[in-house]
């Protein structure tokens, strides 16, 4: 039914607004990015073994990761079995203050982790042992 007289006829809407969308859109950006950036990644996939309770892990510590194929990766980076003091004393002069944090391998070699512990130790560095929390 048209109850419209014909002189009176409105043209369609030919213009569709994508403000709102743009909204919406732009919302979405703002949040993954402020998200993505509370994700922290290693980057070197270590199984490490699950303990009670943890503590978390920031900026001033320096992580040396140990595989279960013997390779040492300090903050990232893989470092050769000689060159593992000489890369801790660098992170340690970046930061005196830094303590050590060790993420082994459950299935590492035990020797390599402890190689690790004697190198800073004889650097004077604190050293904390990363585990994950068990689920209770």
């Amino acid at each position: 039914m048209d109850f419209r007289k014909d002189e009176n006829q409105m043209e369609p809407l030919t213009l569709f607004s994508q403000s709102s969308l743009t909204d919406i859109v732009l919302l979405l950006l703002i949040f993954f990015l402020l998200t993505s950036s509370f994700v922290t990644n290693f980057g070197i996939k270590v199984n490490i073994p699950k303990a009670e309770t943890g503590a978390q892990t920031e900026s001033q510590f320096i992580n040396v990761a140990v595989t279960k194929e013997g390779e040492f990766y300090v903050n990232g980076e893989l470092t050769g079995r000689g060159m593992l003091a000489s890369a801790l004393q660098e992170e340690k002069n970046k930061n005196p203050e830094s303590t050590l944090v060790l993420r082994a391998d459950k299935d590492a070699i035990v020797d390599n982790a402890v190689r690790v512990m004697n190198v800073a130790k004889a650097l004077q560095l604190n050293i904390v042992m990363a585990t994950e929390q068990t689920s209770q």
